[in-house]
């Protein structure tokens, strides 16, 4: 059994479930005029794999962008737009959780950005760290009020 949002979840009702039962609803975002120094910013905090950038207009992902991404040499003025892809980072908030959850853990990613049919950003599916379960709005929240 893993837990998912603080509930146990048997296998049967894993491959019932979709990415949009047990995606994070309230990540962290940047907007397409951040920079590299701001992208820096975000990933001074290990619990964060994966910065989305999203359009403040319509809600769409632009780009997702893993640490790996960043040339170390990269000035902090450049465009975070300029980095990353959404290319085998997203998945569709109706798609199987369990084909999902297979997929991250044979590409060994522990997030994929969630969007709907016209590439908006919906939530983030976080794989936790030993892969026993999904990252919560409740866990985020209380992390953050014990700093």
């Amino acid at each position: 059994m893993s837990s998912v949002t603080g509930r146990s979840m048997t296998y049967e009702s894993a491959v019932r479930s979709r990415v949009a039962d047990v995606m994070v609803t309230c990540p962290k975002t940047l907007g397409p005029l951040s920079r590299v120094d701001d992208l820096r910013a975000v990933f001074s905090d290990n619990h964060v794999h994966m910065a989305l950038v999203v359009d403040p207009d319509d809600g769409r992902l632009i780009t997702t962008i893993e640490r790996p991404d960043i040339p170390e040499a990269a000035p902090n003025s450049v465009a975070v737009t300029e980095l990353g892809t959404l290319v085998g980072r997203t998945v569709q908030a109706s798609y199987p959780l369990d084909a999902a959850t297979t997929a991250m853990r044979f590409e060994a990613r522990r997030r994929l950005a969630v969007v709907d049919d016209f590439g908006r950003l919906l939530g983030l599916l976080c794989l936790k760290r030993y892969g026993t379960g999904y990252c919560s709005n409740e866990g985020i929240r209380a992390r953050a009020d014990e700093r």
